[in-house]
């Protein structure tokens, strides 16, 4: 299951939060390692935006409250559908006129 996630951390100091950034970056680095998070941008100012490939929603609700347990953030989660199941679909979609 593909999710994209746009983290907007609390509207703290980055000098209170600066130790925890930097904690952050390692920790997603195993969900890179391991296929987890296919893709991860900082975003200009403060926050992220990631692509997860997670076997359930269990799994993603598991990783973000890692994540905010790092840096507390709202997190806007977004379904995602890779492109082969898209053209699959758009083909039977035609098949069918």
């Amino acid at each position: 299951m593909l999710f994209l996630v746009v983290s907007t951390p609390r509207p703290e100091r980055s000098s209170d939060v600066a130790a925890a950034r930097q904690s952050f970056w390692p920790w997603i680095a195993t969900y890179r390692t391991s296929g987890v998070c296919r893709q991860i941008y900082p975003r200009v100012g403060r926050g992220a935006v990631a692509i997860f490939d997670v076997a359930s929603h269990a799994d993603l609700h598991r990783i973000l409250n890692e994540w905010a347990d790092i840096i507390p953030a709202h997190f806007d989660t977004y379904p995602l559908v890779d492109i082969a199941t898209t053209e699959a679909l758009l083909a039977a979609q035609v098949d069918k006129k």
